[in-house]
């Protein structure tokens, strides 16, 4: 009885907090990507804070496209609101270039975990921001 039980009670946390595992799944994906594009990029020898940038950029393309059709399921205003998601994607691009810099330049902490921890505390912060000014309903995107 005790696992359907548990099972409940995961489905009902799924159920109420959809739209955030969803755009967890699809930032997890995203953010692969960055990752994986700064990855690169930091091997071959490129400025760690140039890798992050042009990674980010393919994150936020990435990103806005998947949520914009899945998590948040809105079609008015793609230009309005790409330009908000955009703005919302610089923001965590500064937010994530400044870990960054504090986490390899100031502590000497690697690039490749600094990354990490980058991409975790942006993704939260990023998705509140989305949630609430690039794809809310019923409003006009301003």
């Amino acid at each position: 009885m005790k696992k359907n039980k548990a099972v409940n009670i995961l489905l009902t946390a799924c159920r109420k907090q959809g739209k955030f595992l969803l755009y967890g799944i699809i930032g997890c994906c995203c953010a692969g990507m960055d990752f994986a594009i700064y990855t690169l990029l930091c091997i071959l020898g490129t400025n760690y804070l140039v890798a992050n940038a042009i990674g980010i950029h393919w994150g936020i393309f990435c990103s806005f496209a998947l949520n914009r059709r899945y998590t948040f399921k809105v079609s008015d205003k793609p230009i309005l609101r790409f330009f908000s998601f955009y703005i919302i994607g610089l923001t965590g691009l500064a937010l994530s270039s400044g870990i960054l810099f504090l986490m390899v330049t100031i502590c000497r902490n690697n690039a490749i975990f600094a990354k990490l921890v980058a991409i975790f505390v942006v993704a939260v912060i990023q998705f509140f921001l989305n949630k609430f000014i690039t794809f809310r309903k019923g409003e006009s995107c301003k």
